[in-house]
């Protein structure tokens, strides 16, 4: 990714060009950072009430206003923290009287440390513990904070109040490399060490929700989160601004007013409640933790998360809604903490199919069955436990990748993917297309500006919107990107009514196009309205040679369009000549002649006022009537194409890889392929190099290496599973697992079919090649090829559905370019689904499409790891670490075999291989007491975890320790095959360690018998150890059995309650109340 930054960190210096002469002076705009409205900088006395802003800025003012210290982690071109080190640099003070502390911090391991070691130094003013500290960062940075925010959160109840305001933006590279709007890396984060999660849905409430956040920052550490791609990014107009007066009133007020309603034995849930309460009342807002709308009485509904996500959903269910279409929208503004309750009071009751559009970190995750989303998770433990619905509404996993890019016809078609279930996201049925192009107030004017990021004119639309901006009766957005190569593209939308417009235009007004080069790279009227108008700079093209520039798909979509052809040639123009701020405000003019008649002469003052010379722009007006700017008139031969002609397919619109134009000065990274010399070089000097040897360089996680000690099969070798206890020696590694952890295998892909694959694509498997991690693209791998294919990329993983979109690029042959394109959802269903293609077989059928190597490893994603629950306990154990895994293998319709990769990989080892290995904490956890009770329903290998589970109890007996009881439901489908470990459990509850083992083998007679069952008979073991006394209740397996074995537990409860002669009995609450003090535990798959 390319960043650049002057030498101040202040991002792309402020440049405004004077021209002095005997004329007035003026200037050339130009933009001091792209993260500033307009690129402009406010001064902070410059934010309140109807202002042009951004959603960065309000962040970032909030931020500054309410902290005692703001640590920024901005990398180059975001420009983050452009907005706070001004107001910092002009001495601008807090609502606390004092000036806020910034510091800008680079981003690297251990990045937060700094912030930790400030708020907990012995030198710190605990005056101040109550003030806010805050962080400005980006989710690229998260990885590299993760360390401090998990020891602030353990140390939370000694700490200021904490808040991190985030753009989710990442730079993600591959076939299509770009900038991607990341919320993955935030929600996993929070669901792994316990933070606060509050999204922004739109730059009009981002203001809110930062002061919320803060607040919310007193109960638990908060991540605030905003898209920040586009919304943090583009400029509109915001009414109701609180300057800093208005801050620190509302913050103050709510403050005090929680402080005197909650209590310290709130749960995080109530106290967040209340917190919104408090807080509507003081803004006199409506906001809720989950806010729905949409068709009064829907039957779909789908839960999104997300800027883009719920501004751009909201308007599509509304226009549905008016067409009496019944679907809905459920915003999850507060992922964390998750109130259940209130997400089930929000979501409608006649919704019968509920859609979880959740985010998952690439393509790869979408098409891996294995692989949900964390909103997922959240939606379906939120109904399993609801007793709201006789019948539960299905729940639909909507995955979609970080690098979707949200259009309005591509969430109408997500919509429409789960009220039919199975039609392709391009399916427009039912929609119309037309209203989805212009879902946005119905006055609103659009114009779409093309010009090559290094133009003369990349500046005309920055100052058109800054004069149309001067209307105080009319709002305009401004939105701004690059594709890091040629290109800049810029959206401004105009109308009485305020625009929430989250993306690209599609059917504007008015096009400019600043070089006739641009027709030939992309459909710049693919976003033009039928009967718009285009406006081509032809500057050093002769007047008799413009149609022959002309690409023939571009004179075609003219005339299909009926739109208008404009050319202006400002050279032909004697008071312009090869002045370029003249050729600037020409172009300026004309769009403005063009776009909006009606407004030339009241607009021409404000173009003059932004650019600083009114009687320049009076006379090249005057010039522009006489010569310069024509209409074509428009053949009717432009609408025909001679038979076998080809026209190119261009894209209409470009992927933002940027947010600033591409510095064509910098030199071209380094090939990624190298040779031995090279190689030999690092190895010899290493220092020089920067060079050190690994057995799994490409990992950034915490590994370790372990040996395999025994491999054994649990069931018969005639019996069509293979359940297998693998023990693995840690040796002298110092690897210390806890109970309930997983293993993370990092598999190896099989040696025979990657030389099969190295010989069908022609590669040479000694040729060296440099890697790059795919964690952290500053770590480069050298290996050969072979090793690469081995080792680091899933080549035989099932490829996308965009995958095959992207290979299509580098197919040579016609046929099979059109093959891969024409592969609808459908088709790659039964690819993925039953065929189990994977990426090798698709380059064997498509054999024209040969990327190289270099190219062929970020298209290809890297092997992921493989986790499984650990099944032995270390204290029993010391040196060993086991697992309890399944194979997973089968046939393809072709009658091939095939494997799962870490299973297979898992099951050829033998004694003394090596293996490497990480660690992931889990859910499973023992409770605090030994006596405390613990009952464990585990199915199939979801035995794992509580084979560790009762080795411990076991050690705690023999350490002469008292415990409490141990209850052990067991469900497979076959004694005589599946009685896994059978032998180990009869023996620990012969010692008395096991108090009750209750198998359910489900075909081992006339009637299915399953664990639920074996619950109900066992129902007073059940009572005396769950509700009599502390225990707790863990259920690992599959998904399906959790809707009967909650009920089971309610009927327990129920009885329970009845029996002790308490009569008002919510044992759905009663199981949530469970669930939240860890005494409910679920690990399903």
């Amino acid at each position: 990714m390319h960043f650049q930054a002057d030498g101040s960190g202040n991002g792309p210096g402020l440049e405004v060009t004077t021209k002095e002469g005997p004329e007035k002076p003026y200037r050339r705009l130009e933009q001091h950072s792209s993260g500033l409205p307009f690129g402009q900088l406010l001064d902070i006395s410059q934010i309140s009430g109807p202002v042009y802003i951004n959603a960065q800025t309000l962040a970032a003012q909030v931020a500054f206003s309410l902290s005692d210290r703001l640590w920024t982690y901005s990398p180059g071109e975001l420009d983050l923290d452009v907005a706070v080190k001004h107001w910092h640099s002009q001495g601008e003070k807090n609502i606390y009287g004092y000036q806020t502390a910034v510091e800008a911090l680079q981003i690297r391991a251990g990045a937060a440390s700094i912030a930790l070691g400030y708020v907990f130094s012995k030198d710190f003013d605990l005056s101040k513990r109550h003030i806010p500290q805050s962080i400005l960062a980006s989710s690229s940075s998260l990885p590299y904070l993760r360390a401090a925010l998990d020891q602030l959160s353990l140390l939370y109840s000694v700490a200021s109040p904490f808040v991190a305001h985030i753009a989710a933006v990442d730079y993600q590279a591959g076939p299509l490399p770009g900038l991607v709007s990341d919320y993955v890396s935030a929600l996993e984060l929070a669901n792994d060490i316990g933070l606060g999660v509050v999204s922004s849905c739109s730059t009009f409430e981002t203001q809110h929700m930062s002061i919320f956040s803060t607040l919310l920052a007193s109960i638990i550490p908060t991540i605030h989160i905003y898209d920040g791609v586009k919304v943090g990014r583009d400029t509109t107009r915001v009414i109701d601004v609180l300057d800093q007066a208005g801050l620190r009133n509302n913050y103050q007020a709510i403050s005090n007013a929680i402080a005197s309603t909650s209590s310290k034995v709130d749960s995080n849930d109530a106290k967040v409640t209340k917190l919104l309460t408090a807080f509507n009342e003081e803004l006199g807002t409506d906001y809720d933790l989950f806010q729905y709308s949409g068709h009064i009485t829907p039957e779909y509904v789908m839960v999104v998360f997300g800027t883009v996500e719920a501004s751009l959903g909201s308007q599509i269910v509304q226009m549905l809604a008016r067409e009496d279409k019944k679907v809905g929208l459920l915003v999850v503004r507060v992922y964390r903490p998750f109130v259940e309750e209130a997400f089930v009071k929000a979501l409608p009751k006649s919704a019968r199919i509920l859609g979880v559009l959740g985010q998952v970190k690439d393509r790869h995750a979408v098409s891996d069955p294995a692989i949900s989303s964390s909103l997922y998770g959240d939606v379906l433990s939120a109904l399993t436990f609801s007793s709201d619905w006789l019948t539960s509404p299905e729940i639909v996993d909507c995955k979609y990748p970080r690098e979707q890019v949200w259009s309005p016809i591509a969430m109408a078609s997500a919509m429409q993917y789960i009220t039919t279930k199975r039609l392709s996201i391009e399916t427009q049925e039912a929609w119309s297309l037309a209203n989805l192009q212009n879902i946005e107030a119905e006055d609103a004017q659009q114009f779409t500006f093309w010009n090559l990021d290094d133009s003369l004119f990349a500046s005309v639309p920055l100052a058109l919107s800054q004069a149309l901006s001067k209307d105080s009766s009319s709002n305009v957005t401004f939105s701004n990107k690059y594709d890091n190569l040629v290109l800049q593209r810029t959206d401004i939308r105009r109308s009485k009514k305020s625009l929430d417009a989250s993306y690209s235009i599609s059917g504007a007004d008015t096009i400019f196009v600043g070089d006739v080069s641009i027709l030939k790279q992309v459909d710049v009227l693919g976003a033009l309205k039928y009967g718009g108008s285009i406006l081509l700079d032809s500057s050093g093209v002769k007047a008799e040679e413009i149609e022959s520039k002309l690409p023939i798909s571009f004179r075609k979509g003219i005339k299909d369009l009926s739109a208008r052809l404009y050319v202006l040639d400002n050279t032909a123009m004697s008071q312009v000549g090869e002045d370029e701020a003249h050729k600037v405000y020409l172009s300026q003019i004309a769009f403005l002649r063009i776009a909006m008649p009606k407004l030339e002469t009241t607009g021409l003052r404000k173009l003059a006022a932004v650019n600083g010379n009114e009687e320049i722009f009076e006379k090249l007006s005057e010039q522009l009537n006489q010569a310069g700017l024509r209409e074509l008139e428009i053949p009717e031969d432009w609408g025909e194409v001679e038979p076998g002609t080809e026209v190119p397919s261009l894209p209409t619109d470009i992927y933002s890889s940027s947010f600033t134009p591409f510095d064509k000065s910098e030199a071209e990274p380094p090939t990624l392929l190298t040779d031995w010399t090279t190689i030999a070089k690092g190895l010899a000097f290493k220092e020089a190099y920067r060079a050190k040897t690994s057995l799994r360089p490409d990992l950034t996680m915490k590994t370790w290496t372990v040996t395999l000690r025994e491999h054994r099969r649990l069931t018969p070798l005639t019996y069509d599973r293979n359940i297998m206890n693998l023990d693995f020696d840690l040796g002298d590694s110092d690897m210390e697992y806890n109970i309930g952890d997983s293993l993370g295998i990092h598999p190896r892909n099989d040696e025979t079919e990657v030389r099969g694959f190295i010989k069908s694509y022609g590669l040479d498997p000694s040729a060296v090649v440099e890697v790059p991690s795919r964690e952290d693209p500053t770590l480069i791998r050298s290996s050969t090829v072979y090793q690469a294919l081995v080792d680091q990329i899933d080549i035989f993983g099932r490829p996308s559905r965009q995958f095959y979109e992207s290979l299509a690029a580098y197919a040579t042959d016609r046929d099979q370019q059109k093959a891969l394109l024409a592969i609808d959802l459908p088709e790659y269903q039964r690819r993925a689904e039953v065929d189990t293609i994977t990426y090798a077989d698709l380059f064997l059928e498509y054999s024209s499409a040969r990327p190289r190597f270099n190219e062929l490893i970020h298209l290809v994603p890297a092997l992921k790891r493989r986790e499984y629950s650990i099944a032995s306990c270390q204290k029993v154990q010391p040196n060993t670490v086991s697992l309890m895994i399944v194979t997973v293998l089968w046939q393809d319709p072709r009658g091939r075999d095939r494997f799962g990769l870490a299973t297979r990989y898992l099951d050829a080892l033998r004694p003394g291989d090596k293996v490497t290995v990480s660690l992931k904490p889990s859910v499973m956890k023992l409770p605090p007491k030994p006596t405390d009770p613990i009952i464990m329903a585990g199915l199939g290998t979801g035995l794992a975890p509580f084979r560790a589970f009762v080795q411990h109890r076991s050690w705690e007996m023999q350490q002469g320790i008292e415990i409490g009881p141990v209850i052990l439901y067991y469900g497979a489908r076959h004694k005589l095959d599946e009685y896994c470990y059978g032998e180990e459990w009869e023996a620990m509850q012969e010692a008395g360690v096991i108090s009750m083992l209750s198998c359910a083998f489900s075909r081992d007679q006339k009637e299915k018998i399953y664990i639920q069952d074996r619950m109900k008979q066992t129902r007073q073991e059940l009572e005396d150890a769950y509700l009599a006394k502390p225990g707790s209740f863990f259920l690992c397996g599959p998904t399906w059995p959790v809707p009967d074995v909650t009920a089971v537990l309610e009927e327990t409860i129920n009885i329970y309650e009845l029996k002790k002669g308490r009569k008002k009995i919510n044992p759905r609450r009663r199981i949530e109340e469970l669930k939240d003090a860890g005494k409910y535990v679920l690990e399903v798959y």
